[in-house]
């Protein structure tokens, strides 16, 4: 009579292990995004896997981008600019930020669009990542507040590989 009872108690265990499993969500993808700085380009990887590449603008020699591991803090739809000497640009055509802005865990800094977009490419901006709007747009729906964003100077060997294999996902998109 007690084995029938332990017997009974282990198949319930079972199935309900069995329902718990059947109603969890899926598990997120594991992302990161990498910006080359040097090839002023951005890298979404799902994991392990490269899932879009997207050219952008990154800082001056002035005001460069800075290099490390940060994590996306925030995501804004039709961003407020701060500028310098108080000077705010509300939402809008004239924004510098264009209509995303995904901050960085390094105060100041984030990845946005643009209101100039002759920029991309070049090493133009006061230390973020610019991109273009259609590109930070879609980014923006793809990225969550705690991605990791790893921003290099010179891109690794294995890094090296993503940008130029790239190149070819880039161009038939």
């Amino acid at each position: 009579m007690m084995a029938t009872l332990f017997l009974a108690a282990a198949e319930a265990l079972a199935q309900d292990q069995q329902q718990n499993a059947a109603t969890e969500e899926p598990e997120e993808p594991t992302r990161r995004i990498i910006v080359s700085i040097a090839d002023r380009k951005l890298a979404v990887i799902e994991n392990g896997r490269v899932v879009k590449i997207y050219q952008t603008a990154v800082g001056a020699d002035a005001t460069p981008t800075p290099v490390g591991v940060f994590k996306i803090t925030n995501r804004v739809k039709n961003p407020t600019w701060y500028g310098p000497k108080g000077l705010i640009v509300p939402a809008g055509k004239a924004n510098p930020l264009g209509d995303r802005w995904m901050g960085l865990s390094r105060k100041g800094y984030g990845i946005h669009g643009t209101n100039n977009q002759r920029s991309i490419g070049k090493n133009v901006s006061h230390g973020c990542i610019r991109m273009r709007k259609a590109d930070v747009e879609e980014l923006f729906e793809i990225v969550k507040v705690g991605d990791v964003v790893e921003l290099v100077a010179e891109p690794a060997e294995e890094l090296a590989g993503i940008f130029s294999a790239g190149q070819l996902l880039a161009s038939t998109d």
